[in-house]
């Protein structure tokens, strides 16, 4: 991407949301930069099995508007969805398809690739090579995933601190909580305790990325979270404490970040060495976001083998 041209940037969120809308695939986190991006990506196959087959063609079509469809046509948006909602083979390839990562990728990058191309009056490859998917399997790793995504702008140098950085999630996230009013609520929680923090628990419920906390499943109204009884007030002091630490190379550990790492069954000594890992890192590799159980996970997963 050109820098400075933050249409195309503008693309991208834009697309990212309308593919998460679309896809059995939810974004937790995202970070876009000159010439890279990163985003957190949960997959979730069991709900494009509940779909029914207009629903299937509903979303595809979302995602890739047919050219001939007029879509002002409520009628004829019915009448294409039936049709096509008959052909059982290209339902289940659809199906298919919408819960794949690989096809959500492909469907972020290509009509992108177009827009460029066409805006600069060009043709050929815009999208340096093929996306690199890393597995993340522990909670702390998710944490450090998440934070390492939106302080990639604070680490190259073009935001001075984390809710400045355009073109993030945890900007998306403050801007929504701004937007609903709600901005004092999120200070309160973030300068406070940990049980101020937990008041602000349901302020992502209606945004497009994925809540930062998970909340109970007796709360019929709540979406699944990145992390459960761990609200965005603690995450954004998590964040900014993280922040400081790297710009500064140190931070006021006060108590309500003691209580956070206390929660994350972690603590400082082994989260700055993982975080700096990350950030300082040119090459990306799967031990940075599953340190401490990557052997135990091997091990689950050949047992699970045997026992089938």
């Amino acid at each position: 991407m050109v820098d400075g041209n933050h249409d195309r940037k503008h693309w991208i969120e834009d697309r990212l949301q309308k593919l998460t809308e679309n896809f059995a695939l939810s974004v937790g986190g995202f970070a876009i930069l000159n010439n890279h991006l990163h985003v957190l990506c949960r997959l979730d196959p069991k709900v494009a099995d509940e779909w029914f087959a207009s629903d299937v063609i509903r979303r595809w079509i979302a995602v890739y508007p047919p050219k001939t469809l007029d879509f002002s046509n409520e009628k004829a948006v019915t009448n294409w969805i039936e049709q096509y909602a008959k052909e059982k083979n290209r339902v289940m390839e659809l199906r298919n398809q919408l819960k794949n990562l690989g096809w959500f990728i492909k469907s972020l990058k290509e009509p992108l690739a177009r827009l460029a191309n066409r805006a600069d009056h060009c043709r050929g490859t815009f999208w340096e090579g093929r996306y690199k998917s890393i597995a993340i399997i522990d909670n702390e790793a998710l944490l450090a995933t998440c934070a390492y995504i939106d302080l990639n702008p604070l680490a190259a140098g073009i935001a001075n601190t984390p809710e400045q950085s355009c073109h993030t999630s945890i900007k998306q996230r403050v801007d929504h909580v701004r937007c609903k009013g709600q901005l004092p609520r999120l200070r309160a929680a973030r300068e406070g305790t940990v049980a101020a923090s937990d008041l602000a628990g349901s302020m992502e419920q209606d945004l497009w990325l994925v809540p930062i906390e998970g909340r109970s499943v007796k709360d019929k109204c709540s979406r699944e979270g990145i992390l459960e009884t761990f609200p965005l007030g603690s995450y954004m002091m998590l964040v900014d404490y993280t922040g400081r630490m790297y710009r500064n190379g140190k931070a006021n550990m006060n108590a309500t970040i003691k209580e956070i790492f206390s929660r994350l069954e972690t603590n400082v000594e082994a989260w700055q060495p993982r975080i700096d890992r990350m950030l300082h890192s040119h090459r990306l590799r799967g031990n940075f976001f599953a340190m401490n159980n990557m052997t135990q996970h091997a091990i689950a997963k050949e047992q699970a083998n045997r026992r089938s």
